[in-house]
């Protein structure tokens, strides 16, 4: 006998399950391979044109900008991607400041910019993929860093913000709106007492 309508029903139901199922992984496999490719590390920049130029080229492909050190311009890229290349004449110049809000930089992407010793300022705000484990290795930029913005990054919490203790250069830091962060006025007197010349907001 032919299936009754609620079983047809049913049957057709778990067919639609299993295909979102499919979809939702196949999405979440894209995903990840977009984050890796991104955050991939651009050794064969570096061999050709140092560690600034490689380190800004990060930067600016994956939606951010920067400012070299003595200079006034920033360089950013639009929203369709594009950028000027006019950085490429300043190879022998550092990165002073570095505005990575929005993107998907994570602690892998960091291994371009470890390079960077005189950066003094690195915004991060609403970064979707900055967590406990990219913070821990801010402690490469400890003798430079002075401005940090970690504001709106969803996945940070208070233990996950305790390595920032080491960086002892830190004059501003911007911990605001952290939805992973219950309890933003203990961990602000905790890092008050071991940044007492950083400003925190």
């Amino acid at each position: 006998t032919p299936p009754s309508l609620p079983g047809r029903a049913l049957f057709f139901l778990c067919q639609r399950f299993y295909d979102v199922e499919q979809l939702v992984s196949w999405s979440s496999a894209l995903k990840a391979w977009r984050l890796r490719k991104k955050n991939s590390y651009y050794g064969y920049t570096q061999k050709l044109y140092g560690d600034n130029v490689a380190a800004a080229f990060y930067i600016l492909s994956i939606g951010g900008a920067v400012r070299f050190a003595g200079q006034s311009e920033w360089f950013r890229s639009d929203r369709r991607g594009r950028f000027s290349w006019d950085f490429l004449s300043l190879r022998d110049v550092p990165l002073e400041e570095v505005d990575a809000s929005g993107t998907l930089i994570n602690h892998t992407g960091l291994d371009n910019l470890v390079t960077q010793s005189r950066l003094r300022s690195l915004c991060l705000r609403g970064c979707p993929a900055v967590d406990g484990w990219f913070v821990s290795r801010l402690h490469v930029f400890s003798d430079s860093l002075e401005e940090l913005c970690l504001s709106n990054c969803p996945r940070l919490s208070e233990g996950g913000l305790l390595p920032l203790t080491q960086l002892r250069g830190l004059r501003k830091l911007d911990l605001s709106a952290l939805p992973c962060v219950s309890n933003s006025g203990l961990l602000r007197i905790l890092l008050e007492e071991q940044l007492p010349a950083c400003t925190i907001t």
